[in-house]
């Protein structure tokens, strides 16, 4: 049978009309002739896409009871029984009601795909799999129900339903998509203008990339090599080099002439590994690629030309930025085409750009040779075996020579000269290649005793001796020059690995840099400066103090200006040519590590203005309820009063005043809270202290709040002296904290208010035995407009305990909790003892406990 297509409608987020226009498709496709079915779908209550379903055939649904409560479902097999030629099926993301043949409404389409028909579907991109935690990010709604990746990507079509964030904002607060009672909340949160800015983007980024793999994978299925010039891809080809940079540029302009152009930077390692290239500036080039809007890649190959062009041809790149070759004209005359050559005559349709720039060309010299790569002890100790074997191979010889032994005579020397050229290199071999004809000539080629050569044979011969020696001593150099490279290498390697150890034990990354910078170095002492250095900001040190103008000075990254980020000074020692490079690369970490924690402190403030704002939802939250319904229960009331008139009954005028003054009470005591932890908040908080009795405050509390000895246990002692308080304020505190802590008592337990002398202090202590707070939470229980998760709206604005620690600060006392022992919170309000009461003999212990 064969498997039928998929279509699915994808939209940024609810709204943007992906279900009316699958069933505007259907409408469209039954006008045709074709047999259509809605299998199920979702109005939410919208009226437009309610009118939009009427004249489709529908199939009913399949009803489920789970947990007492009806549920509805897509019937899978009455569809399949019927076998229209198309069903439409909204909301593939969904998750079945328990007792469904499937989990997912996904797993459902499968089936009817499988069995022939064609399917239309819709989906939201914060379903998709894939995008979950990014769409969490923007959001900060984690979504439950998702789809795998794979089912979407599987879809014969995907069409993105779009619609401007500003229009579905305005069809939002229109009522199309959510009830009225629904709008407010979500304007101001999911709905918000970034956030369906970013949704819709990500959108259409995932639908770019579904239509790039399905353009490659026809490629592939049908043997396409050449370039399809679809959209710009600008490849460039990174060395190391200095002149990255301009590549680079050079390559953006090229992308940015074409909309949607692409940039890619590829740097390709050979066997050598990084050892060819520069780290530090292959980091730099690859922030800048970053910077530019484009992606780095690293690939290795053998052939540089052909892994370059092959990469090119594997991301369909139609643009490939080279830079001039560096090597000098003798040099290319000797070497061959270079990498440029190479790749024009093998890119076929691929666009080259050979790019001039200031390091190309080189300079006109030949290759160094005599540079010797030994030590000096090595190279004396190869003049001394010269200047020693010499003279006694010399005696051994001539003792036991005659003219047979001219051949044996000839190799020992040649053995002397390859003993020195492994010892000490080059130069000690030459010494003793001249030595050693001079005195072959001398001693063993008539006529003897003289340096004449009568034999041009003989001339020849002592010409090869020297450039045998020569060979043999360039070997040995080049072979010290490698293992000096391999040591260094693996020095270097080991301090890469101890710096990035130290960060990862969890040292602080830039003082670990700086240390490790100045031990690898051998100097005395490091510093690195914000900025140019001019500042004189000390961002780390480590060793000596660093005296000024005696220092080397390291630029480290670049800021948004241009200019360096910071400076890195390093003071007692030298650093030459070959360490430079490892330099760089502890710069470019440096950088790294300067920028991330730039970011940590970014990311810390952006938590400090999350939290702002979440107290901003709330208040908002909180006006939107707390102030509306008495604000609303006090208009009708009024309102009745005044459409009724004399008709009333006075039982009636009576109720409805009473309603309109409770309601404006409480109105005016909301605002009242609201205007006070301004107040607080302000610093401006109006405090008239006086001596106040405490076990008074406490009685006139429990009168306000109308509760008595069946709800509170008193333990107030009687000895304690008046404290100094704000005797309006301290009423205030008691009652909030006492209505909170009856609140949250187990019934049948009783509320204990006690009150002891402990020094200077009072200590007035709430205890009930509730679920109580955890010992890490406690700080959270007096942030405004928060009930630690509760969610009971008819119990204020959550600001009780806030202003009580603020009026409590406010008189020159604390208010802190405590964890009741077995279980529940214990609140403390502790205050000073009023200063006419303060020379009184502060009780005995016992007495104090009560």
């Amino acid at each position: 049978m064969k498997r039928g297509s998929l279509r699915v409608l994808l939209g940024a987020a609810p709204g943007v009309g992906k279900t009316y226009e699958m069933l505007s498709e259907g409408h469209r496709l039954l006008a045709d002739g074709r047999d259509v079915v809605v299998g199920i779908v979702e109005t939410h209550g919208r009226a437009a896409t309610s009118a939009r379903a009427e004249g489709l055939p529908t199939l009913g649904r399949r009803r489920l009871r789970h947990r007492e409560v009806e549920l509805d479902e897509l019937d899978l097999d009455g569809l399949l029984d019927r076998h229209p030629e198309i069903a439409l099926v909204d909301e593939l993301a969904h998750t079945n009601a328990p007792g469904s043949r499937n989990e997912k409404r996904w797993q459902d389409v499968e089936e009817l795909l499988a069995a022939g028909i064609d399917v239309i579907t819709t989906v939201n991109v914060q379903h998709i799999a894939s995008l979950g935690g990014v769409v969490a990010q923007i959001t900060g709604v984690t979504q439950r129900e998702t789809v795998p990746d794979t089912v979407v990507r599987a879809a014969d079509q995907i069409e993105v339903v779009d619609l401007a964030p500003q229009s579905l904002r305005d069809r939002l607060a229109a009522g199309a998509v959510y009830p009225a009672e629904r709008i407010d909340a979500a304007l101001s949160n999911y709905f918000r203008l970034g956030n369906l800015t970013a949704l819709r983007e990500l959108a259409l980024l995932w639908l770019a990339d579904e239509v790039d793999s399905a353009l490659q994978s026809y490629r592939e299925e049908h043997g396409i090599r050449g370039a399809w010039q679809a959209r710009e891809r600008v490849v460039v080809a990174l060395t190391g080099g200095p002149e990255g940079d301009t590549l680079l540029q050079r390559g953006a302009r090229i992308a940015a002439r074409a909309a949607g152009g692409e940039l890619l930077a590829v740097h390709v390692t050979t066997q050598e590994g990084l050892r060819a290239a520069a780290p530090g500036a292959l980091a730099a080039q690859r922030a800048l690629v970053e910077s530019l809007g484009g992606s780095y890649h690293q690939v290795i190959g053998e052939d540089v030309p052909r892994t370059l062009v092959e990469f090119a041809r594997s991301v369909n790149a139609t643009q490939l930025v080279l830079g001039a070759s560096r090597r000098s004209r003798l040099g290319a005359a000797f070497t061959g085409p270079g990498i440029g050559a190479t790749v024009i005559r093998e890119s076929g349709d691929i666009d080259v750009h050979i790019v001039t720039h200031a390091a190309a060309g080189g300079t006109l010299h030949l290759p160094r040779v005599t540079g010797g790569a030994l030590g000096w002890r090595r190279r004396i100790l190869g003049l001394v075996v010269a200047l020693t074997g010499g003279p006694l191979l010399s005696w051994l010889l001539f003792a036991t020579s005659n003219e047979e032994t001219i051949t044996s005579d000839v190799l020992s020397y040649q053995l002397l000269v390859v003993v020195v050229a492994l010892i000490g290199g080059i130069w000690p071999a030459l010494f003793a290649a001249v030595l050693s004809g001079l005195t072959l000539d001398f001693l063993f080629i008539h006529p003897r005793f003289t340096v004449t050569i009568d034999n041009p044979l003989h001339a020849l011969a002592l010409v090869l001796y020297v450039v045998i020696a020569i060979l043999v001593s360039w070997i040995v150099d080049q072979a010290a020059r490698r293992t000096r490279r391999a040591r260094r290498a693996a020095a270097e390697s080991e301090l890469l690995a101890t710096v990035s150890g130290s960060v990862l034990r969890g040292e602080s990354a830039v003082p670990a840099l700086v240390s490790r910078t100045r031990e690898a170095f051998g100097v005395s002492g490091a510093r690195l400066l914000a900025g140019d250095g001019s500042t004189q900001q000390v961002l780390a040190t480590d060793g000596e103090p660093v005296r000024d103008g005696r220092a080397i000075v390291v630029p480290v990254g670049t800021d948004a200006a241009g200019g360096p980020r910071a400076t890195l000074e390093l003071h007692g020692g030298d650093v030459g040519a070959p360490e430079r490079r490892l330099l760089d690369v502890i710069t470019a970490q440096l950088a790294a590590a300067l920028e991330h924690s730039e970011l940590t402190q970014t990311a810390r403030t952006a938590d400090a203005l999350a939290a702002t704002d979440q107290v901003r939802t709330a208040l908002l939250s909180a006006v939107s309820g707390d102030l509306r319904r008495p604000l609303a229960a006090a208009i009708a009331a009024v309102g009745g009063l005044r459409a009724a008139g004399p008709s009333l009954s006075a039982a009636d005028h009576d109720e409805l005043v009473a309603t309109a003054d409770e309601s404006l009470a409480a109105l005016a005591a909301l605002v009242t809270d609201l205007l006070d932890v301004s107040r607080v908040q302000a610093g401006v908080l109006a405090v008239s202290l006086s001596p106040v009795d405490l076990a008074g405050a406490v009685l006139e509390a429990l009168d306000e709040l109308g509760i008595g000895p069946d709800v509170v246990e008193l333990a107030l002692d009687p000895t304690v002296p008046a404290v100094r308080a704000d005797p309006v304020l301290l009423q205030r505190v008691i009652v909030n904290v006492l209505a909170n802590a009856r609140r949250y008592a187990p019934p049948g337990t009783r509320v204990r208010i006690a009150s002891s002398r402990l020094g200077p202090t009072v200590e007035l202590r709430i205890v009930d035995h509730g679920p109580g707070v955890s010992a890490d939470r406690q700080d959270d229980i007096f942030t405004p407009f928060q009930r630690l998760g509760d969610t009971d709206n008819t119990t204020g604005l959550g600001l009780g305990l806030a202003l009580s620690k603020g009026f409590t600060e406010g008189m020159g006392g604390t208010l802190t909790p405590e964890t009741t022992p077995g279980g529940g919170l214990t609140m403390v309000v502790s205050l000073p003892v009023d200063a006419a009461a303060s020379d009184l003999p502060a009780p005995p212990a016992a007495e104090a406990g009560g």
